[in-house]
């Protein structure tokens, strides 16, 4: 039994309900764990592994067609999966509570903040109005917001506010422990270094058990006390912290780590998970693991291995544990990647991309005749530039103008000033059909590939819309053997282009996007945020897809992020934006090494394992055009200077450029 308020998970399982036959389908299977008062364990794995579904479980929401197939969940004396549902409801969201990775989906549209904290008060505390309006207020003000923010509605708010705002309404009903599945998964590096810093210091204000579900392992390292992690519905290693960050056991754990792209590794390919994890209904004999693990022999296929422990509180499922691999066995899953060396893009001088003074403005209308008071200077004067074979990171917090800069370069919103060359063409002059035959030389990959694909079309329809617009040279037999030779250049067969986007992984969806992007050969290729919503597995396998690309038709790419470590791993130069405007741009390691502007200083600081510093945040609106440095309200090395003057661009020895009134040209 847990102690008191504590959880203590013993043999979950979780079934799909299904009428007749005899072959169980169990997404969970035989899932233990605690939570101690005051402590944070994180669960962690792969898309599909189970982790939210257990969570899921232990809430008593799942949903339906999967049901609870056995097991046992206390929270402290209390009998989670014994009580009645009127019993429960008093549970969840009282003594357990829950949040979710997007708290648009949690949160009601049409009541304010202060309105939802007020529901679940009502509903676990019953106070009167009047202790419910300073309940209301301290709570808001122990997540971070002010009062006014409790009378706003959540499409008021930023991303970071809104997850503020979920967690002081979960926080109402005085939980002893709280579920977090993915909390900062789509946030940027600095509201998630604000949210994650929340998170802990409640839990230690508080003595409440926390319960954190991430696929990330830098946010583990800064969170976790102890980590549970996960494979297809099992769990296959527990161990502390520094246990499992100093000796990790699984062979599964293991590949979890050597995944993750570091600037270390920039001329090294990296490992990947091959395959995928199990689909629901799949028949296990053996390891659960065994169909991708390099380690694995004749054993692992045949016989499931038990969770064994190899010290204080060090915990692995896996045969290893009692016997080393017999030497020269077979049945090994994949063979073991080795740190292969990337093919360099060959670099040439012309530039590809050049961007001059580029500004996107937008007006502000006000009034009963809509009359323009002002402007909202989404991107205000940026140049850069780009060669061919190169890729040039665009960094920042959202709302910098990243994206709005992107579907300026490709006139997908005409931008209000300034030049975008192409190749020596200028495309500001270009319009109707020799617009668009330009725009086969430049594509884009958007975030979410599964909203940027026609779910009503099969995938090869997919890639022939394009060629069929901006190849019509093409006939049809042609135009079939560019889509197969398309799908095997991304890593999928032949026959997916008869399968609809909706039967892929989230992973092979990305490589679908990449191939309908590369089907009118383009030579610039605009990625916003391709591997953000992504595993790490999955992001090495389009990671290195991407640097396979460039090193065998010479793209170049504008890679927008805010995952830093991929910037290191990828990125030849970076430009840093703030507020619509370039602050810092230099070669990626000169860069990231020795950052120059404070606001650089502060995304590299506030990157998932550094161990969580301050961070202030974003003030809202944005500053009057030619009043001071934009960053000067968060700055902690602003002077006077830097309220009075925006900074001028400095340009440094190598090509450096930093806009900042503390750095003096060289």
């Amino acid at each position: 039994m847990a102690m008191n308020g504590g959880l203590s998970v013993r043999g979950l399982r979780v079934a799909i309900h299904h009428e007749g036959g005899d072959r169980a389908m169990r997404p969970v299977d035989g899932v233990d764990f605690e939570v101690a008062p005051g402590e944070c364990v994180v669960l962690l794995g792969e898309s599909g592994c189970g982790k939210s579904l257990t969570a899921l479980a232990l809430m008593r929401l799942l949903p339906d067609g999967l049901e609870l197939a056995g097991g046992q969940a206390r929270l402290g004396d209390t009998d989670l999966f014994a009580l009645p549902e009127q019993d429960m409801r008093r549970v969840r969201g009282g003594r357990l509570a829950m949040i979710f990775q997007e708290p648009m989906l949690s949160l009601n549209p049409v009541l304010t903040v202060g309105q939802q904290i007020g529901e679940a008060l009502e509903a676990h505390r019953h106070p009167t109005a009047e202790q419910a309006a300073a309940e209301t207020s301290r709570l808001l003000q122990a997540v971070g917001l002010e009062d006014r923010h409790g009378t706003s509605y959540p499409f008021q708010l930023s991303g970071g506010q809104r997850q503020r705002a979920l967690i002081a309404t979960m926080l109402a009903g005085e939980p002893e422990l709280l579920i977090a599945d993915e909390p900062t998964t789509a946030l940027d590096v600095t509201v998630q270094a604000q949210i994650l810093r929340l998170l802990k210091q409640l839990r230690s204000e508080r003595g409440m058990g926390l319960l954190l579900i991430t696929h990330d392992l830098d946010v583990a390292r800064d969170m976790a006390d102890r980590v549970v992690v996960m494979y297809a519905g099992q769990v296959v290693e527990v161990a502390s912290r520094e246990a499992l960050y100093a000796r990790p056991f699984h062979p599964y754990t293991r590949k979890l780590f050597s995944v993750l792209p570091s600037a270390h590794q920039r001329h090294e390919r990296l490992e990947h998970i091959p395959g995928s994890v199990p689909p629901l209904g799949t028949v296990f004999t053996g390891c659960r693991f065994a169909e991708r693990c390099a380690l694995a022999w004749e054993r692992c296929h045949a016989e499931a291995p038990d969770s064994q422990t190899l010290d204080d509180g060090h915990v692995a499922r896996c045969h290893l544990v009692s016997a080393p691999r017999p030497e020269n066995a077979a049945g090994a899953g994949y063979p073991p990647e080795t740190g292969r060396k990337t093919a360099e893009a060959e670099q040439v001088a012309a530039e590809l991309l050049e961007v001059t003074d580029l500004a996107v403005h937008f007006p502000i209308r006000k009034g009963l005749l809509r009359r323009t008071v002002g402007q909202v200077k989404a991107v205000d004067g940026v140049s850069l530039s780009l060669k061919r074979g190169e890729t040039l990171a665009l960094v920042g917090e959202s709302g910098c103008g990243k994206t709005t800069l992107a579907k300026a370069v490709l006139r997908l919103i005409e931008p209000t000033s300034g030049s975008v060359r192409l190749e020596g063409t200028t495309l500001d002059r270009l319009d109707g059909n020799a617009l668009r035959v330009a725009r086969a030389s430049m594509q884009i990959v958007f975030q979410d590939p599964f909203a940027s694909l026609n779910p009503r079309m099969r995938v090869g329809e997919i890639l022939e819309e394009g060629l069929r617009s901006l190849r019509p040279e093409l006939h049809r037999g042609h135009r079939a053997d560019v889509v197969a030779g398309l799908l095997e250049k991304v890593g999928l067969g032949r026959d997916a282009a008869l399968r609809y986007p909706h039967a892929f992984s989230g992973g092979q969806r990305q490589r679908i996007a990449i191939a309908r992007a590369l089907a009118v050969e383009p030579r610039l290729l605009i990625c916003d945020e391709p591997t953000s919503a992504l595993d790490v597995s999955v992001q090495a396998q389009i990671l290195s897809l991407l640097q396979d690309l460039q090193a065998g038709q010479g793209l170049g790419y504008l890679f927008i992020t805010h995952n830093l470590p991929v910037v290191g791993y990828l990125a030849h130069r970076v430009a840093v934006m703030y507020r619509g405007r370039i602050v810092e741009e230099g070669v990626a390691q000169d860069l990231m090494g020795r950052p120059l502007h404070p606001y650089t200083n502060l995304l590299l600081d506030s990157a998932p394992g550094r161990g969580l510093p301050e961070v202030a945040a974003a003030p809202a609106g944005r500053p009057e055009a030619g009043v001071g440095c934009s960053f000067a309200a968060r700055c902690p090395m602003a002077v006077a200077e830097c309220a009075q003057a925006a900074p001028d661009t400095s340009t440094l020895a190598g090509g450096r450029r930093v806009a900042c009134h503390r750095v003096v040209p060289e």
